[in-house]
């Protein structure tokens, strides 16, 4: 076939019908897009007012897998809905928040919370999905780093591929890599772990406000770290020198 001629038949087909018949020639699959295909997701509410949203899969199972780690004296930003649901041996349970409408038991930036928080003090810091909301980031993670106990552990999660709230805003979607070039920077001697969950069926169904319940589990624990949609953090802070 001619260049000139390949690009007549290009014109007459038009893109749309030129990228079908490329995938067709090239044996590759036809999108079929259904009711995919629309410029608003399903819902409105991350998928809660259709089941649980599709990140929570990750931080659930997150949380389950560290619960040995949540215990004694426990600080969680805004409430301590987690602490209470995969916590064990609590002693003490905290919140902090910097808004007073949730009655935590800190109300303050956390990055402003020395003088307010004791140093050393907790063996557990939840962040469950909020650290893309510290406008200092740094600041705040070396707050979270001071308040733990030697040997204490701090869990969080943050979203990557995921829809941005409406309400307030959201500063840092980085990717795994990302992550940790800024706990290397700010949890200097800490045992830290990242990870990425998600691959591109999760992304989409991220994207589109579904819920984790119209997704079959097979389909979740597969991973593709080209679709990271949850990023999740564990660190150990380093015991003191006996």
């Amino acid at each position: 076939m001619s260049g000139v001629f390949r690009q007549t038949l290009k014109a007459l087909l038009g893109p749309s019908l030129t990228t079908k018949a490329r995938c067709l020639l090239r044996g590759k699959p036809i999108p079929r897009w259904g009711n995919l295909r629309r410029v608003q997701p399903f819902s409105t509410n991350f998928g809660f007012d259709r089941g649980t949203a599709v990140d929570r899969y990750y931080l659930h199972r997150f949380l389950a897998d560290h619960a040995a780690s949540i215990t004694g004296r426990v600080l969680e930003i805004q409430m301590t809905a987690y602490t209470l649901q995969f916590g064990r041996g609590l002693v003490e349970t905290h919140s902090i928040d910097i808004a007073a409408r949730n009655a935590p038991t800190y109300c303050c930036d956390l990055a402003q919370a020395d003088g307010l928080i004791p140093s050393d003090y907790y063996d557990c810091f939840l962040l469950p999905n909020t650290l893309g909301f510290f406008k200092d980031i740094e600041g705040c993670l070396r707050q979270a780093l001071r308040v733990v106990k030697p040997g204490g552990v701090i869990l969080a999660s943050t979203g990557s591929m995921t829809p941005l709230v409406t309400d307030y805003p959201e500063y840092w979607h980085f990717t795994k890599a990302g992550w940790e070039v800024v706990l290397e920077r700010t949890w200097r001697g800490c045992e830290f772990r990242v990870e990425a969950h998600g691959n591109c069926l999760v992304a989409v169904a991220e994207m589109l406000q579904l819920s984790m319940e119209e997704l079959t589990t097979a389909e979740l624990n597969c991973h593709d770290p080209r679709y990271p949609v949850l990023i999740t953090i564990y660190c150990r802070k380093p015991k003191t020198a006996a």
